[in-house]
């Protein structure tokens, strides 16, 4: 059975997949939206490992986490716009193999700073792959197969954020932590392999361009930013590279303004920040991410090197955000649609920011790894309740030909807010654990049952060594005696004390966030016709399981044309957006279940990615 690849269809389009060979296009496209997420949370329970192996410092460990998603959200817009230019299998074929050979790169890293720069890397590969999953989907399938495809590629989202953490515990306890990147080569190599065979290409509109002034820009916005917050919690915020950095943040920001502004086709339209609503959404989809999954990057550490788990027991405790999530997603999908889309987006807000105060409420220094289930749990709740419906509500609030950007855009923004909150959090953690560790020193050390505690100065490394996921190595170093005992017990409340100043914050601006969203987010219809729960235009209601059709495209999905999918029901809209605007087409759908946030990573980003 011949398939229409889609408006300007190339070598490739209408690939012979055979009636019984239909859903092949499917597991080979699902399959790369499995890695790319699964890759965001697989690392967590690794870091560890990583950090001994590589003697690996807590910069080196914020940046392997950090790298990735920021240059996931740098490069998405971009890569969707190439991939309508250049054909969507061929730039998804080419993320497949950049992102194969930057996950050998990183299993064969010597030191930590080559695993960075191979995970940013990855960050390139997963943008790319990540951008065309939705075009693909769209021309391979139509009808009710479409809406089974993006039930299933939702609903293993979900799974890549839910599975990640326990096989990132079991293949570094039973192999090694080199195994969580090499097994994507064979994975890689029969997704490409499938790719090829089954899947047609596509591009989109005529007259595109790719915006590479604004990638540069935002890239250099988004990479010196992250990098001057990480620097200035390590050496001090008046530091002459931290205020540079800084400094070149703030520049590149407004380079980007002023060039999106005169550009005929911009990455991003501006314009859409005139819209209160919009806004609250992008901040929404920052803060959802920055406050739901970094701090479990720190959690995992305390879970190994503190309470002396291992590595799949460390994955099994951190599930329960992201089970709950699927499980919201999958029951909850249709119901959702149905709601004013602020309800669930400011609800899960609300979610998120209890659960990560619950956390800080129930970690103590005496607390085992269950005090952390109640907190997850409710975390993933809110998870699950707004992700899938970020997309939709956005694309309720802008005119149709600015669908796809939108719709990027709140992914950008996701991602973004995931390397935003390791880079915040990360530097509020590390000054807090070294606070509190150098004070319970100073104080155990002039006293005589404690005598041979570290000095200041060498608690002041002992602590870095303790946030960095070294503290079995710290207590080992103490003198045997009341003095180890006094070193064991300081590190772990130093260490709790990390996480919850960081969960605090995380709640708290979970909680503002939900109640800005409430606040400005409406449910009516606004003046293009639209309304944003369901994120379709007012007289093209597409018949079930139909999609609506850009101008210039019978019989195909348009170049503007996006689904946020949900296990359940999907949320569709056409639109004509060429060029750039199609870019946030390309990386558009929400996990089904909503779990894709743990990607990104993805995920838990991650997931969602």
């Amino acid at each position: 059975m011949a398939r229409d690849a889609g408006p300007g269809a190339g070598p490739g389009a209408g690939t012979e997949v055979g009636a019984r060979g239909k859903w092949w296009p499917l597991v080979a496209i699902t399959l790369g939206n499995f890695m790319l997420i699964m890759d965001v949370t697989i690392v967590n329970t690794a870091l560890p490992e990583i950090a001994r192996d590589l003697d690996a410092s807590f910069t080196s460990l914020q940046w392997v986490m950090d790298i990735y998603a920021l240059a996931l959200a740098a490069l998405l817009m971009a890569a969707g716009s190439a991939a309508d230019l250049f054909g969507r299998r061929r730039l998804y074929l080419l993320g497949l193999a950049v992102f194969a050979l930057s996950s050998l790169a990183c299993g064969l890293a010597p030191d930590p700073g080559l695993l960075i720069a191979a995970r940013a890397l990855q960050g390139v590969g997963a943008a790319a792959m990540f951008a065309t999953n939705t075009p693909l989907l769209m021309a391979a399938y139509t009808g009710r197969d479409r809406g089974v495809a993006f039930g299933v590629w939702g609903g293993t989202s979900g799974a890549a954020a839910a599975v990640g953490p326990v096989l990132g515990g079991l293949l570094t306890e039973g192999l090694d932590w080199r195994a969580i990147f090499l097994v994507n080569l064979p994975l890689t190599v029969f997704a490409g392999w499938l790719t090829l065979r089954t899947v047609g290409e596509s591009t989109g509109r005529a007259g595109g361009r790719v915006d590479a002034a604004g990638v540069v820009l935002f890239t250099g916005f988004a990479g010196a930013l992250t990098y001057g917050l990480i620097r200035g919690g390590e050496e001090g915020w008046g530091d002459t590279g931290t205020t540079l950095s800084l400094a070149s943040a703030g520049l590149a920001l407004v380079g980007f303004v002023l060039v999106e502004r005169r550009l005929k086709q911009p990455m991003f339209d501006l314009g859409l920040l005139r819209s209160p609503a919009f806004v609250a959404l992008m901040v929404a989809a920052v803060v959802l991410q920055a406050s739901a999954f970094p701090y479990l990057t720190y959690v995992a550490m305390w879970l190994q090197s503190v309470l002396g788990m291992s590595p799949i027991e460390a994955g099994l405790a951190v599930t329960p955000l992201a089970v709950a999530a699927l499980v919201v997603g999958v029951i909850g999908g249709k119901l959702l649609s149905h709601l004013p889309p602020r309800v669930p987006v400011s609800g899960g807000l609300l979610l998120v920011g209890s659960g990560a105060l619950l956390n800080a409420a129930l970690v103590d220094g005496d607390a085992g790894w269950s005090a952390l289930a109640p907190g997850l749990a409710v975390a993933g709740l809110g998870v699950g309740l707004a992700t899938p419906v970020l997309v939709s509500a956005a694309l309720g609030l802008v005119p149709g030909e600015r669908a796809g950007m939108a719709s990027g855009a709140v992914n950008t923004s996701r991602q973004f807010g995931y390397a935003l909150g390791i880079a915040v959090l990360g530097t509020v953690f590390a000054a807090r654990v070294r606070s509190v560790f150098t004070d319970g020193a100073a104080a155990a050390g002039s006293a005589p049952e404690t005598a041979g505690a570290p000095d200041p100065e060498a608690a002041g490394h002992a602590a870095e060594a303790i946030s960095g996921g070294h503290a079995a190595d710290v207590i080992a170093a103490a003198p045997p005696g009341p003095a180890r005992h006094a070193v064991e017990r300081l590190a772990g409340d130093a260490f709790v004390a990390g996480i919850d100043r960081v969960c605090l914050i995380s709640g708290v601006v979970a909680v503002a966030a939900a109640l800005l969203v409430f606040a400005v987010v409406r449910d009516q219809r606004d003046q293009h016709g639209q309304r944003g729960q369901h994120g379709q235009h007012d007289g093209a209601r597409p018949a079930s399981g139909t999609t609506g059709r850009a101008p210039g495209a019978p019989g195909a999905p348009g170049a503007g044309e996006t689904q946020s999918a949900g296990v359940g029901g999907t949320a569709r809209v056409a639109g004509v957006a060429g060029g750039a605007g199609a870019a946030g087409a390309a990386g558009s759908a929400g996990a089904a279940g909503g779990v894709v946030g743990a990607a990104g990573p993805g995920g838990v980003a991650p997931a969602g990615a």
